[in-house]
């Protein structure tokens, strides 16, 4: 892309792919039968924001642990009720519809055919690697997500903002400071601490009993953060006794619970310099051949002329 303003595109992959499997009806199959309703719909997906959002750097960020050890060394039940199959010495087999699972290695075979590079660390999620490039991008960046968790990363400052898709491709909400604010009653800053005490079951967090989001706003507004909150409740000051008998009650939740909740910064990774740009001739040839093997039809056909656009 040339005379474009620099702008990166982080995929939550996962949750992109899983949206698309649960959102785009099963009746197209490749030739040998497998489903690709999930691989058709993320590039449907890929061609719409490239074509929204005008990123010039796209990263398809990926789970290469979708349940890290060390999250669940810290606290058991992190998405321990999505686990299948218990690997000991591994990472946990997660709760993937088989037609889902067959599509994997196909959508990234097609990110590859796009020239959109996957990024995945060792040991920890999609969430962390998002963190991270977000944060050392010396651009602005668009999240795009269906997780909440990833609100903690909006910077106005830095133009970090979140394209947020719990209501569906068609009805797309960008996240600001200004959302986080009007939502929640809390900065993004203040968010990992407002999610920790709020807890998540979705995640297995179970929060801090009797907390909930207006109680956590509430303490936040006045404290700032949860360690001066966990300070203020060992005397009730700026609380009821209830209240501070309650953080008081959760102290071993909360002495773990953040580590787990803030997603990390400072992966050994970095930004992919090469930019979006047109497929050359055979470039194209061979995510024409990707479309033809898998019935990939006109998805790739739209991500391509999306990539044609950034020319």
């Amino acid at each position: 892309m040339t005379d474009a303003a620099p702008k990166l595109l982080l995929l939550d992959t996962a949750s992109l792919y899983f949206r698309a499997f649960y959102g785009v009806p099963d009746a197209v199959k490749a030739p040998d039968g497998t489903s690709v309703n999930a691989a058709r719909g993320l590039l449907d997906m890929i061609a719409k924001l490239v074509g929204a959002y005008r990123p010039t750097h796209l990263v398809a960020c990926w789970d290469d642990d979708w349940r890290p050890q060390w999250r669940v060394d810290l606290i058991p039940s992190y998405k321990a009720h999505r686990v299948v199959e218990v690997v000991p010495g591994g990472a946990d087999v997660e709760e993937v519809p088989d037609p889902l699972e067959a599509q994997i290695p196909i959508i990234r075979q097609a990110l590859g055919a796009l020239r959109i590079p996957i990024i995945g660390v060792a040991e920890h999620e999609a969430d962390d690697v998002i963190g991270t490039l977000a944060t050392i991008a010396g651009m602005p960046v668009d999240i795009v997500t269906g997780d909440r968790d990833l609100f903690q990363l909006v910077d106005d400052g830095r133009a970090v903002r979140v394209i947020y898709t719990a209501r569906g491709m068609s009805n797309l909400e960008t996240v600001t400071e200004e959302t986080v604010v009007t939502k929640y009653g809390v900065l993004p800053s203040q968010y990992a601490d407002f999610a920790t005490m709020r807890g998540d079951a979705s995640d297995g967090l179970p929060g801090v009993a009797g907390v909930g989001e207006k109680t956590a706003a509430n303490l936040l507004a006045v404290h700032g953060d949860l360690p001066a909150i966990r300070t203020a409740a060992e005397t009730a000051t700026g609380m009821s006794a209830g209240v501070a008998n309650k953080i008081l009650a959760s102290s071993d939740y909360l002495d773990v619970a953040p580590a787990v909740v803030r997603v990390a910064t400072a992966l050994p990774i970095s930004v992919p310099t090469d930019a979006l740009r047109p497929l050359d001739a055979a470039e194209t040839a061979g995510a024409v051949a990707v479309a033809e093997r898998w019935n990939l039809g006109t998805s790739m056909a739209r991500a391509l002329e999306a990539l044609e656009r950034t020319a």
